[in-house]
């Protein structure tokens, strides 16, 4: 048995359906990568969500359940090589939206199913704003009742995907006050008049994941745009990002995988002080260090992800999503960090197998909520009286 497979056999902890699913987008998106990576963002986005990493599907005595299916297909994908920002965008609204918003975007007259989940139709989550991030009930974004519909106004900032996204979830404050029912959320087509793209962001970490704004000057939206029920915006938001944040960190498997196996390789061949590099008693405890990491996130993430199969309500995983994710993300940038180590100059010389990507691990420590406040939230649950 060679080192690649012992490797293999030692990180297959997921369950045995899900790692095939694992194995299958490995396969298939290898080509899709290598054929679609000069291609737009939009182009990418629809050639892998035809190979079914969008579809909420599953189930069955020999499948895994559609939550677990589509992290493994995730998984699947990153370890073929798909680049980290677009693995994030599609994990963002596979989970971040997708999942949660399930039923109320398959309601009778605006079924989304179908074109959201083969690519055609691209969803956002427009919820921060420039004064306002963390604290959703600071949003000034406004929908005002007019008749039988309502009148938007405001902006939205920092938004995944706003560039190219064809529909936006946008939340918008319907009452004043800072009450648990003074928000609502809408389903926006992005070409609505009033509805405007402002600035796209450049950013340094999961660079093709575009961002930017969406600003609304007196869109006017029908009463059917309310997801759920007007008031219910606070509702809605705690169910996506539920899910997000339990989830999100999938988007990291393969890189983590990869970067494990090209340092692992790195190690074994590399000549150092006339022995090879992996003698080294600090370099075998880097190494087996990074693996304990993907171990960990592996078990930790398809743990929730069969717990939200199983039926547990997302928003009864809270404390365990915000755990994860703050375990995963910073696994994840400590296992940069060894490789970093190991690659010398190497990794942070362009194109080389060993080039490292210290800024995306960066930002998994914000997105889906900054790792400090999720901190804070897990200390409440056990019963601190600690305020934000």
């Amino acid at each position: 048995m060679t080192g690649d497979d012992t490797l293999d056999r030692m990180l297959r902890c997921a369950p045995a359906p899900a790692e095939r699913v694992v194995d299958e987008f490995r396969a298939r998106a290898a080509d899709v990568a290598d054929k679609t990576a000069g291609d737009d963002f939009r182009a990418r986005w629809r050639a892998l969500a035809e190979l079914g990493v969008l579809r909420r599907t599953g189930g069955g005595p020999d499948g895994p359940g559609p939550a677990t299916r589509g992290l493994a297909a995730i998984e699947g994908i990153g370890l073929a090589g798909t680049d980290p920002g677009l693995c994030y965008a599609l994990t963002s609204q596979l989970f971040g939206m997708q999942h949660p918003l399930h039923a109320a975007l398959s309601e009778p007259g605006r079924d989304l199913t179908e074109p959201v989940e083969d690519g055609r139709t691209l969803l956002c989550h427009a919820l921060t704003e420039r004064e306002g991030g963390s604290d959703p009930l600071s949003m000034a974004t406004r929908a005002e009742r007019d008749g039988d519909g309502y009148v938007l106004t405001g902006a939205k900032t920092f938004v995944t995907a706003a560039p190219v996204a064809d529909l936006a979830i946008v939340f918008a404050r319907t009452a004043p006050g800072r009450t648990p029912f003074a928000l609502t959320a809408f389903l926006v087509p992005v070409d609505t008049p009033g509805v405007a793209r402002g600035e796209t962001f450049g950013k340094t970490a999961l660079r093709s994941a575009p961002m930017g704004e969406l600003l609304f000057d007196g869109a006017r939206l029908p009463a059917t745009a309310v997801i759920g029920q007007e008031g219910s915006g606070l509702g809605v938001m705690t169910a996506t990002t539920a899910w997000e944040r339990a989830l999100i960190l999938g988007y990291a498997l393969g890189p983590m995988r990869l970067l494990l196996e090209r340092t692992v390789r790195w190690a074994r061949e590399r000549e150092h002080f006339g022995r090879r590099m992996g003698a080294s008693h600090q370099v075998a405890a880097r190494t087996s260090d990074m693996a304990m990491a993907l171990h960990r996130s592996r078990i930790q993430l398809y743990a929730l992800a069969a717990a939200l199969d199983a039926g547990t309500g997302a928003r009864g995983l809270a404390a365990e999503a915000a755990l994860t994710k703050i375990s995963v993300s910073e696994d994840y940038l400590r296992m940069t960090e060894h490789a970093t180590a190991l690659a010398g100059v190497r990794a942070f010389l362009p194109d080389t197998d060993l080039t490292a990507d210290p800024l995306s691990p960066l930002a998994a420590l914000t997105y889906a909520g900054p790792n400090d406040l999720l901190r804070v939230g897990v200390a409440r649950r056990l019963g601190l009286p600690v305020e934000n």
